[in-house]
């Protein structure tokens, strides 16, 4: 794991993590805790091993049971399909990027000097090094310890998701209306104008419909370009 000094950060990022009234034990972790702690924010471009992808491969099965725990218990009336929505919002690549930036994780992380030059690939390097940490903490203090140190983070994106009348999906809502309109389904063409791994900008993507509508997105994935599209020609519809 390394020096004191960075057992003594890991400890401080420990410590960091516990909101007021937490489960979570607030004495100084064992080395073997630390260890988890280390191996979660060690990224695999740094060269270092043990390194992140065991405990994001474990975080990803723990985050989607967590999110479906939380959901049924904060929304018990909800409906299934619309319980499977929401959790792909909670345990999406964007939200776990999002919780990092909100933990200040690239305080704490090792990653390589390529890496670290690379502006675009920090919100997908925040994401897996996110995931990973769920998995440590499952490891250190189980999965309901896990659960309500995310629960304050999910309550805030859950009510972002539902205030939103699209509920983050802009393409269901446009085919929806689309097809409400007899207009057919929208028609989307993508391209991949950068190369650069983790690049916002990496695909662009525009979207057409009969009668002259049509709008443009950008996103670091062809999904992600296909939803700013779509939410940009719903943002044309309303203000029409």
């Amino acid at each position: 794991m390394g020096s004191s000094d960075r057992q003594q950060q890991l400890q401080a990022f420990w410590t960091q993590l516990l909101p007021a009234n937490s489960p979570l034990p607030d004495e100084a972790l064992p080395n073997e805790a630390l260890a988890q702690l280390d191996e979660a924010l060690t990224h695999t471009s740094s060269g270092v091993t043990p390194h992140h992808e065991q405990l994001e491969f474990l975080g990803d099965a723990v985050l989607r049971l967590a999110a479906s725990e939380f959901i049924a218990g904060a929304y018990p009336q909800m409906p299934v399909g619309e319980r499977s929505s929401l959790r792909a919002q909670l345990v999406s690549d964007r939200w776990l990027a999002e919780l990092g930036e909100t933990l200040g994780i690239e305080r704490w992380w090792r990653i390589g000097p390529k890496a670290s030059g690379d502006p675009t690939a920090a919100a997908t390097i925040r994401a897996e090094l996110s995931e990973a940490l769920i998995g440590a903490i499952y490891r250190i203090a189980g999965m309901q310890t896990v659960q309500a140190w995310l629960t304050p983070h999910w309550q805030r994106s859950a009510e972002a998701v539902l205030a939103d009348p699209h509920r983050g999906n802009s393409k269901s809502a446009l085919q929806e209306w689309s097809q409400g309109q007899g207009l057919g389904l929208p028609q989307y063409s993508c391209q991949e104008v950068s190369h650069r791994h983790g690049d916002p900008r990496r695909f662009h993507c525009s979207v057409t419909l009969p009668t002259d509508l049509s709008a443009e997105g950008w996103g670091g994935s062809r999904r992600e370009a296909e939803q700013q599209a779509a939410a940009s020609l719903l943002d044309q519809l309303v203000s029409c």
